[in-house]
């Protein structure tokens, strides 16, 4: 069994790299300019933005769907990112990161979770998607609670 990790899609956040502070603010999202190479983690790339990248700060639905799980929060996306893919393998965002993983099934039903210390991700995710019920699993960073990545079965 494998897994993919992907980053979100780079269009869907374009056109907030175009608005004014106004309009950003309009929308409950701001501009900001990372102030270290760690803390800003890029929900595109997977990465953390390196300090003086501008980036938006904005309210992401992470899981759009019609349960009691559905889920919003605020993530970081750069300027001209390029979408992550990984297989079998965690992004550098993760590392270091205590995470939160949540395991789904393909109604969008909470069915199983598991806390993963930095380090411990790749088990973590394994272990979750032994149970054939599992369709999907969301992390999130455990502390600040925002959502890092969507995690897919993948079979070559």
């Amino acid at each position: 069994m494998t897994y993919r990790i992907t980053g979100l899609v780079p269009d869907e956040f374009t056109p907030y790299f175009l608005m004014s502070e106004a309009e950003l603010a309009a929308r409950g999202a701001q501009r900001v300019i990372a102030q270290a190479d760690r803390g800003h983690p890029c929900r595109i790339s997977l990465e953390d933005a390196r300090k003086g990248e501008a980036l938006i700060l904005l309210q992401h639905v992470s899981h759009d769907v019609a349960t009691p799980y559905r889920s919003a929060y605020a993530i970081y996306v750069r300027e001209g990112a390029t979408r992550a893919s990984y297989e079998d393998a965690v992004p550098p965002v993760f590392e270091g990161r205590p995470l939160g993983l949540r395991g789904f099934d393909a109604a969008g039903m909470l069915h199983d979770a598991r806390l993963a210390l930095p380090g411990e991700a790749d088990a973590a995710i394994r272990a979750l998607f032994a149970d054939p019920q599992i369709a999907y699993i969301d992390a999130h960073n455990a502390a600040h609670g925002c959502f890092a990545a969507r995690i897919t079965r993948y079979e070559a």
